[in-house]
């Protein structure tokens, strides 16, 4: 797998902590639910989640299309109706195993003010939204610099089941 240029070290829009843009790099099944690995550069971390979560996830990855909406699309389409989107997510906090995130939605309303809101939410959900939408997801750097690298780890499943799965790119 060859990845982009290391990526580089940013406050971005809004942001008072330095932070690094991660992408999904595979959802896979584990024994307590299921691991979704966030990549940058040559680290990775793995958060677990609820297997209905990480399906939303792998469908909107995959962008599998669906009969009727599922909850992450009822969100999405929520969000759409109200002139808001899901402009970053980031999982700013870790404290004994837990994972902490912010929902960062912009909107416009019709006289074309712009606001930006920020929401606490399990990373999960934010991380299967800024899928569906496209938008970036970081992590803190404080979270990222306490997380082990879990690189190793992602290539023995991947080797041990025979290749990769449900994977966000190239493998």
């Amino acid at each position: 797998m060859v990845l982009d240029a290391p990526p580089t070290r940013t406050y971005g829009p809004g942001m008072s902590k330095p932070v690094l843009e991660v992408r999904v790099r595979a959802v896979l099944p584990a024994a307590n639910g299921s691991a979704i690995f966030l990549e940058s550069g040559q680290k990775m971390m793995v958060i677990y989640v609820d297997p209905s979560v990480a399906a939303a996830i792998s469908m909107f990855m995959r962008k599998t299309p669906k009969d009727r909406p599922m909850t992450h699309d009822l969100m999405a389409h929520v969000l759409a109706a109200l002139g808001a989107r899901v402009e970053r997510v980031i999982i700013n906090d870790v404290k004994s195993g837990t994972f902490f995130a912010r929902l960062i939605l912009s909107a416009e309303n019709e006289v074309l003010q712009r606001k930006i809101v920020e929401i606490d939410a399990r990373p999960s959900d934010c991380i299967a939204l800024a899928t569906a939408a496209g938008a970036p997801i970081y992590v803190s750097q404080d979270v990222w610099d306490e997380v082990d690298d879990m690189s190793d780890s992602f290539r023995q499943l991947e080797e041990g089941a025979g290749g990769p799965h449900e994977t966000g790119g190239d493998a």
